[in-house]
């Protein structure tokens, strides 16, 4: 049970306070800019994350399967390149094994720069929102003073909601980001440990 002291006014303040979807008109257009940002980046990190998932299965079946190389994994086809040249000088077989990691790993790691890129973006557009609205409220104070605040009231509020989405958006972006690009650069570090096995056992066969 609350009990206001003031008799009514501080219910009245409480009734009047801004739901979160009034917090978020707030930003204005810069504000829901930033939120497409995120949306896109949760889209991506989703996508991003069943792709390595099912990458990770390919190897992890290919490895039990060594002898018969599929088409279908990088582990595979990197086994397919061993086969086609392994009759080949050990400096040729070596460039192509190289070239098929180089290959694979720009696959693997593709669409996680996006998530870098809104990571970085999304604070600065914040940025962004907190100076229109900074010029918004010193333009209110020219035009009207400062005798009544609520003529400042939605630049300032434009300020502060912009950065906090700003925040919002970049910071489990840059989460999701460093995960997704350290669980892709072990699928290429287990790409590169194959591929310098096989060169190595190519060696000591001379």
């Amino acid at each position: 049970l609350s009990v206001d002291p003031t008799r009514g006014p501080l219910l009245g303040l409480l009734v009047e306070k801004p739901s979160l979807r009034e917090r978020v008109d707030q930003g204005g257009l810069v504000g829901y800019m930033i939120l497409g940002l995120g949306a896109l980046s949760l889209v991506l990190a989703v996508f991003k994350l069943i792709d390595i998932l099912l990458l990770s299965l390919g190897i992890s079946m290919q490895a039990r399967k060594l002898s018969s190389p599929g088409a279908g994994n990088p582990l595979g086809r990197l086994l397919q390149t061993w086969h086609e040249y392994r009759q080949r000088d050990a400096e040729v077989l070596a460039m192509r094994l190289h070239d098929r990691v180089a290959k694979e790993s720009g696959r693997i790691h593709r669409f996680t720069i996006f998530l870098a890129i809104i990571a970085a973006v999304a604070p600065l557009m914040g940025l962004l929102g907190t100076v229109t609205g900074m010029i918004n409220t010193f333009q209110a104070i020219t035009l009207y003073g400062t005798g009544d605040p609520q003529t400042m009231a939605g630049g300032i509020s434009q300020a502060l909601v912009t950065t906090v989405l700003g925040l919002v958006v970049a910071i489990p972006t840059t989460l999701l980001y460093a995960f997704l690009n350290t669980r892709s650069k072990g699928i290429v570090a287990v790409l590169q440990e194959q591929s310098s096995g096989v060169i190595a056992e190519r060696a000591e066969r001379g």
